[in-house]
């Protein structure tokens, strides 16, 4: 296998080694090509040095995988010293920091311990064992990403640290993350970085697609409700076993799978239904409707693909602009967002950054040319009702006297002739007045 090395955080090279070499072999090859001694290297892969009886394969290194190595050429300063204890202890109590590769953040049945955890409440066994030392790195899918350089879809994630200092992989982890909130919440996780001239000691947690080599630039955004489905939990909508699925961050931990949510999403996104949260953007709730369950990391919309994807964001643009009291250039093929400022009647759709056509104006004499006809306005008052919530003009052209808010971020439902919230008295006495 192919081993690519990062000496000194400085050049890098790749170094070609059997599976069964062992992580001193690979110090020696590195020390042959450097020219320095083999017992002042360390190795470092994912948050921890490698001991020399390990194996390139039960360290779980895929083809292609970067390491950094450092040379210590002194061990007698108090640092080398402190780290050398620090080591000792955490080794005699068995707190080594795990392989970031064989960690999974989805396996809590903590919810509280994040906001972003997906948890599958199910105390019993994950169906599918542990893999063995032999089977590789391959088997540990704890983390899903969507590759959006190259794959273009949802794929298997390797997580990865770096020392927030100097933005180097030679950073050993205190401990390893137990929850999501480790990984996403920046300053949560301490360490030592063993690059030289460095003393950086907080850890920077970061995402890579593991279905392809990749660059030290090139990272990916984690899908953290995505999981692997161990336990074989039935999606909601079609009932089929999939994986991986989607775990909503509702109090039922609603399961779906991919291939639904993606047309849980095209069908929400043609109706207009997703919803306009200040906080989180253009986002949509569990699929069962629970209450508190919009998905809060809205990068897990790129399932839609990239059509469909900018059609999100452009619909969410629109209405971030509708929620903040503008509105949109009428004018064809333009739809530029415009915020007048309180009490101008004059705007212009000015035209920039490739946004904007010149042409959208709105003047007194417009303003009074527009105006309805009061009999058009009668019209109006006699076959609408304001809702009882949001206040918003609703139509009722036939049908029951149970009205339902066609706004999104409302659908309150109420009684047309008693103006008030749906109930059992209404829906005895005049459901068909």
């Amino acid at each position: 296998m192919i081993v690519f090395v990062r000496f000194n955080s400085s050049h890098g090279f790749p170094v070609e080694l059997g599976l069964d070499a062992s992580i001193l072999q690979l110090k020696e090859a590195v020390a042959q090509r450097q020219g320095v001694p083999a017992d002042q290297l360390r190795v470092i892969f994912a948050g921890r040095e490698l001991s020399n009886d390990l194996t390139l394969q039960n360290c779980d290194l895929v083809q292609q995988s970067i390491v950094h190595i450092v040379q210590n050429p002194q061990k007698n300063s108090d640092k080398d010293e402190t780290e050398d204890r620090a080591g000792g202890i955490l080794k005699t109590l068995g707190k080594v920091p795990e392989s970031l590769t064989r960690i999974d953040l989805s396996s809590s049945i903590l919810p509280s311990l994040s906001a972003g955890l997906a948890v599958i409440l199910d105390t019993e066994e994950p169906s599918i064992s542990p893999p063995s030392e032999k089977s590789g790195a391959a088997s540990y899918n704890s983390f899903y990403v969507f590759c959006k350089n190259f794959c273009q879809a949802v794929k298997p994630g390797k997580l990865r640290v770096r020392c927030n200092e100097c933005k180097q992989g030679t950073l050993t982890l205190a401990r390893g993350p137990s929850c999501w909130d480790d990984v996403l919440i920046p300053n949560r996780i301490t360490g030592v970085c063993q690059s030289p001239k460095c003393s950086g000691t907080v850890a920077e947690f970061y995402f890579k697609c593991g279905a392809h080599p990749t660059t030290d630039s090139e990272t990916s955004v984690a899908l953290n409700l995505v999981t692997t489905n161990s336990r074989g939990i039935t999606c909601i909508t079609c009932t089929d076993i999939r994986s991986p699925v989607l775990v909503f961050q509702c109090m039922h931990r609603h399961v779906i799978c991919l291939d639904c949510f993606h047309l849980y999403c095209v069908t929400m996104l043609n109706d207009r239904q997703f919803i306009y949260d200040p906080d989180l953007g253009y986002s949509l709730p569990c699929v069962a409707g629970c209450p508190g369950s919009l998905i809060k990391e809205v990068h897990h919309f790129r399932i839609l693909g990239e059509e469909q994807y900018n059609r999100y964001q452009r619909y969410g643009a629109e209405e971030c602009v509708l929620q903040m009291g503008g509105l949109l250039c009428p004018s064809p093929s333009c739809g530029a967002g415009l915020l007048p400022e309180p009490g101008v009647r004059k705007i212009v759709c000015e035209p920039g950054n490739g946004i904007g056509c010149g042409g959208y104006i709105v003047n007194e004499n417009a303003a009074m040319q527009a105006r309805w006809e009061e009999a058009s306005k009668e019209t109006i008052k006699k076959t609408t009702k304001p809702c009882p919530n949001c206040h918003i003009p609703v139509e009722k052209n036939g049908g029951c006297m149970h009205m339902k808010c066609p706004r999104p971020q409302c659908r309150f439902e109420w009684c047309w002739n008693c103006g008030v919230a749906w109930n059992r008295t209404c829906m005895g006495n005049h459901w068909f007045d």
